[in-house]
C-alpha cells in the first residue's frame, strides 16, 4: 500500500469512527447469530496487557436473567440515589429509562474481567495498575465490538453501570467467580437516526510536551 493509499485509508476510517453513535433504541429484528459472533470476535483482536487477554463476554439471552439483572440494578440505583438526596420522581424515570433500554435491546452483552491470569504483586499499588491494565483492556474490545457492529450495520451503547455494582451483576447472572463485570452493551438495528453530540476539538485535549 503506498503513503497516498494509507491516507486515503485513514481519512476513510477516521469519517467511518466519527459516524459511529451510541444508540438506545432498537427496531425489533434480530441480529442474526451468524453476524453477531462476527462482530463478538472483534474482541479478539483488541490490544492486551502481556498479551493475557482478560477479556470476557457473557451475552444475556434468556428474558429471567434479564428481568432479574434489571430489577436488581434498579433497585441498587434506587437506594444510592435515594441516598444521595436526589427527587424521588426523578431517580423512577431513570429507571423506568433504563429498565426499557436493557429489556428491549436484541442483544445484551456483558464485558468483563479476569484477573487469573495477570501478574500478582505483593503491594497493593502494583496490583490496583494491573487490574486498571485489566478494565483498559476490556474497554478496548468493547469499542472493537462497537466498530465492527458499526460496519456490520448494527447499532450499539456502552453502558457503566456494572462498574458500581459489579458483585450484584456476577451473582444475579451467575458468572464464573473470577469475572468481574465492566460494562453492558446493548446492540441492534437502530431504530432510527441516531443523534449527534458535539466533540471537543482535538486541540481542546492535545498538549506537546
Amino acid at each position: 500500500m503506498t503513503p497516498a493509499d494509507r491516507a486515503i485509508a485513514l481519512e476513510e476510517f477516521r469519517r467511518f469512527a466519527e459516524s459511529r453513535r451510541s444508540v438506545r433504541r432498537y427496531a425489533g429484528s434480530p441480529v442474526p447469530d451468524s453476524l453477531l459472533e462476527a462482530v463478538l470476535s472483534a474482541a479478539l483482536s483488541a490490544p492486551s496487557p502481556h498479551n493475557r487477554q482478560p477479556v470476557r463476554l457473557a451475552l444475556i439471552e434468556r428474558a429471567e436473567t434479564r428481568e432479574k439483572l434489571v430489577a436488581a440494578m434498579g433497585q441498587r440505583l434506587r437506594s444510592d440515589r435515594t441516598k444521595d438526596g436526589d427527587s424521588p420522581s426523578v431517580i423512577e424515570r431513570d429507571i423506568v429509562g433504563s429498565r426499557e433500554r436493557l429489556l428491549r435491546a436484541p442483544v445484551l452483552l456483558l464485558v468483563a474481567l479476569s484477573m487469573n491470569e495477570m501478574d500478582r504483586y505483593p503491594d497493593s499499588g502494583r496490583q490496583q495498575a494491573e487490574f486498571l491494565m485489566a478494565a483498559q483492556a476490556a474497554a478496548m474490545a468493547g469499542q472493537n465490538i462497537a466498530l465492527a457492529a458499526h460496519a456490520a450495520g448494527v447499532a450499539s451503547c456502552w453502558m457503566c453501570a456494572p462498574v458500581f455494582c459489579p458483585e450484584l451483576v456476577a451473582e444475579v447472572i451467575g458468572l464464573p467467580e473470577d469475572w468481574r463485570p465492566q460494562g453492558l452493551m446493548t446492540m441492534g438495528y437502530a431504530q432510527g437516526p441516531a443523534r449527534s453530540r458535539p466533540r471537543k476539538a482535538l486541540e481542546e485535549i492535545l498538549q506537546r510536551f
